[in-house]
């Protein structure tokens, strides 16, 4: 492909469009801008008028550029605003996306061998404090003739150990829903953690291995019943010939709670080399205990509730009351401060999904008492038709 005016006169070569997705262009060409002609990468918008989000996460993943190793990502190494246009070029390690290389079932040393490489890769990335949250395979590059395996699409990776997710509108959750953990769409009560990118990893496995992801949906919020709700079924149900360890990795991988999955990386990346160790040898991977080497390097608290049980059991009723008869009812919910009444009726996320309840709060600050205020919750939800009531 023939480099068109929105790249400017930075490339002299011809441009190959690696994959677009509607917000971002990924090209591979060479820039003479530093006398030697070095293969690059380069990250544009695909928007004419990119919106301030998306100039931002080009900025955001330049700002990670030494947080980010040749070995296992292609490093940023420079952020070019010109005649009205931004780019971030990318050190080239060669490869080619991983989303050319899916579509059918892998052949099982092939996908072994990578999906180590991969997850290899995501253990370097979380050791360096980072959390990817857009795993995919379209953000995996790979040289299948050395099983080598980098990471791009940083622009919207975090420093933080843990964060919350509002659940804001499905549209409009910054990341992929296909590959979404589903505390990540923000309807599960429970916050992002580097867990999050190996559900992501579970579902860009299960596509390498099958052929398929484990969920097809129509929409956004059918997108977000799937990860939250639904269970897929295991890679050895859609293929006869996976050895029953591989497939119960990525089961494992895919657990609706981040405390029923791996912990790290690391663990996977133990595991899977084991598999690839016994196919290799002799064509088969026996039964053998999953996670021995699984050990966090930090300390993980399970944000389950407990001791909550009855209050959060009255607020479903009271949900499902309301769906099956169309009344409106009010329940009120008080306690001291910091007692936790907040994360009791944020466990409402979870079963408004599968009628697309819509969810509203307030919240009273105990510093401004003098200023008049109403706390209300409201409750909805959706028939077949769309009509709302």
């Amino acid at each position: 492909m023939k480099p068109s005016s929105r790249f400017g006169s930075h490339w002299d070569s011809g441009l190959q469009v690696l994959w677009e997705d509607g917000e971002r262009i990924f090209c591979r060409g060479d820039s003479h801008a530093d006398g030697n002609g070095t293969a690059v990468l380069a990250v544009l918008p695909a928007a004419e008028h990119p919106t301030r989000a998306a100039l931002d996460r080009l900025t955001h993943e330049y700002g990670l550029r030494d947080d980010l190793d040749d070995g296992w990502a292609a490093r940023p190494l420079e952020l070019v605003r010109k005649r009205g246009q931004t780019k971030l070029v990318l050190k080239d390690p060669g490869g080619e996306p991983l989303d050319r290389l899916i579509g059918r079932p892998m052949e099982m040393r092939t996908f072994l061998r990578l999906a180590v490489a991969l997850s290899a890769a995501l253990c370097r990335l979380h050791e360096r404090g980072l959390i990817h949250k857009d795993i995919k395979p379209a953000n995996v590059l790979v040289n299948s003739a050395t099983d080598q395996v980098w990471l791009t699409g940083f622009g919207i990776a975090s420093r933080l150990p843990r964060e919350r997710q509002a659940p804001e509108p499905p549209e409009f959750i910054v990341g992929t829903l296909a590959y979404m953990a589903p505390e990540q769409t923000g309807r599960m009560n429970r916050a992002i953690d580097s867990r999050s990118d190996l559900y992501a990893l579970g579902v860009t496995l299960y596509q390498m291995l099958t052929g398929s992801l484990p969920f097809t949906a129509a929409d956004p919020m059918e997108w977000v019943h799937c990860h939250i709700a639904r269970k897929p079924p295991a890679p050895s149900e859609r293929l006869e010939n996976v050895p029953a360890p591989v497939s119960q990795m990525i089961t494992k991988l895919l657990a609706k709670t981040a405390e029923e999955r791996y912990q790290t990386a690391a663990g996977v990346e133990s595991d899977l080399r084991h598999c690839l160790a016994e196919w290799e040898n002799r064509g088969g991977v026996d039964e053998f205990p999953l996670g021995k080497h699984d050990t966090p390097d930090r300390l993980l608290i399970p944000e389950k509730l407990y001791g909550r049980e009855t209050e959060i059991e009255t607020l479903l009723a009271s949900f499902d009351r309301v769906v099956a008869g169309n009344r409106p009812e009010l329940v009120l919910v008080s306690g001291y401060s910091g007692i936790g009444k907040s994360s009791v009726v944020n466990e409402l996320h979870k079963v408004l999904v599968p009628p697309r309840g819509l969810f509203a709060s307030g919240k009273f600050d105990q510093y401004k008492r003098d200023i008049p205020y109403v706390r209300a919750m409201e409750l909805e939800f959706q028939d077949d038709e769309g009509d709302q009531f």
